[in-house]
């Protein structure tokens, strides 16, 4: 059986026991707004509650898995009243949607994961990466700080020395060394990518639903104790850097294609 729900910011198709999300933005690196946060926060909590859903495979459009948040999209969300705390816990619920559903989730990344489109790529289960793909916190550029449990997840796989050099250089990080220090499950050459991710997806899919979930549970409770603290601080302290001068003066300048020049 196939299902196909579309709507703006991405798709969903059920085939069999696999749902496929995809997110349908490629002209803006398939950054993500509120609304699209929001369905794909529903969409997982939906799956999670459908016994005919197995596996869950996220990607992106084109060539680039998530650059996070859509900052071309925050005026028109500020006009509509959606507020810095409302955007946070738009995201976190997206996110916990990911690590709580209780079937495996797999994320297929090319190009670019970037923002709070990391961690949507370290919630899942498995992390599947082609050579050309790299990670970036790019938030410290922007006067911002990780969220979406970005602080607890990169941690939790590689450390708090990776962890912050990602979060305080916002640097990008190569797929390459993502996978030597533990961060993301595999790395395969374009051709590659998608005979792993569908052989790991039919593999699952044709598995005991119970006994993957149970597994899973132990497995975050293992690895991420510290992500609802650390959801909790995101939130916090997001919402405080949203509405200060340092983070206009750096998502115009993102926009603008300039160095910022932060006041304080």
């Amino acid at each position: 059986m196939s299902n196909t729900a579309t709507t703006p910011g991405y798709t969903a198709i059920q085939d069999g026991r696999v749902l496929r999300i995809t997110i349908t933005n490629p002209r803006r690196k398939n950054a993500i707004d509120y609304d699209t946060m929001w369905g794909l926060g529903d969409t997982v909590l939906a799956a999670a509650a459908n016994p005919d859903v197995r596996v869950i495979v996220l990607t992106g459009a084109g060539g680039d898995f998530c650059t996070g948040a859509d900052l071309a999209a925050s005026p028109g969300e500020a006009e509509r009243g959606i507020t810095p705390e409302m955007t946070m816990a738009c995201a976190n619920r997206m996110i916990k949607a990911v690590v709580e559903a209780p079937i495996p989730v797999i994320a297929r990344v090319r190009g670019a994961a970037a923002g709070v489109g990391v961690a949507f790529a370290l919630a899942a289960d498995l992390t599947y990466a082609s050579e050309e793909a790299y990670l970036l916190l790019a938030f410290i550029n922007i006067g911002l700080m990780p969220d979406g449990g970005a602080a607890a997840l990169v941690a939790a796989a590689a450390g708090r020395p990776l962890a912050a050099e990602m979060a305080l250089l916002g640097d990008r990080l190569p797929v390459a060394k993502a996978v030597e220090h533990g961060l993301i499950t595999g790395v395969y050459t374009p051709e590659e990518l998608d005979a792993k991710v569908e052989a790991a997806a039919a593999k699952i899919a044709d598995g005991p639903r119970r006994a993957l979930e149970l597994t899973k549970r132990a497995l975050n409770l293992a690895t991420l104790t510290a992500l609802d603290g650390v959801l909790a601080a995101e939130a916090d302290g997001q919402a405080e850097l949203l509405r200060h001068p340092d983070f206009a003066e750096g998502a115009a300048a993102m926009l603008q294609k300039r160095k910022p020049v932060f006041t304080a």
